[in-house]
């Protein structure tokens, strides 16, 4: 039996984070959507302002026995830069923030020594600026944007923006794809 576990992480655009953590092994599911704000039921369109204050997530639903929350950590911060306060590449606005929205204490304290660790191996040049908050309410976000990359892979923001984040997860941690 699968001892399922629970991971919610914004990264910048969700679309890159569910096309890669669709491929690692032990995820049972990923679905994108929208936390951490103070608006009930927020949409794409309200989200995108910024005054929802909610971040762009995916939710990792993973068997922790194949793949363990630390693993799914470390994915988190070799896929985006947690570096640049509310910030991926040209996608600016609070949305975009480096999150770990923890679902219990340990996995609150994991996220904390991994962001530790990596600080001080001065890993990248700047200061990591990745929140760790309690998880809050989560609101799946529209259809259209479940499976994104998968279902619109000749779009152009797939392909100049998730495409190259998914070959570099691919190429870095190829022993952890799914068969």
């Amino acid at each position: 039996m699968a001892t399922q576990e629970t991971a919610t992480l914004g990264g910048g655009c969700f679309w890159c984070l569910e096309a890669v953590y669709q491929h690692l092994q032990g995820v049972l599911s990923v679905e994108s959507g929208y936390m951490g704000g103070h608006v009930p039921n927020p949409d794409y369109r309200a989200v995108c302002t910024g005054a929802t204050g909610h971040a762009e997530v995916v939710q990792v639903t993973f068997d922790s026995e194949v793949t363990s929350y630390r693993e799914i950590l470390e994915v988190f911060f070799a896929i985006h830069d947690p570096t640049t306060r509310d910030r991926q590449g040209n996608d600016a606005g609070t949305q975009y923030r480096s999150v770990i929205f923890y679902h219990s204490e340990p996995q609150r304290a994991q996220a904390e020594q991994l962001i530790a660790e990596l600080a001080a191996g001065r890993v990248w040049r700047d200061p990591i600026v990745t929140e760790v908050l309690p998880a809050a309410a989560f609101y799946k976000a529209e259809d259209y944007h479940q499976e994104y990359f998968r279902n619109n892979p000749q779009q152009p923001y797939c392909t100049y923006v998730v495409a190259p984040k998914l070959k570099k997860f691919r190429e870095k941690f190829a022993a952890k794809l799914r068969a």
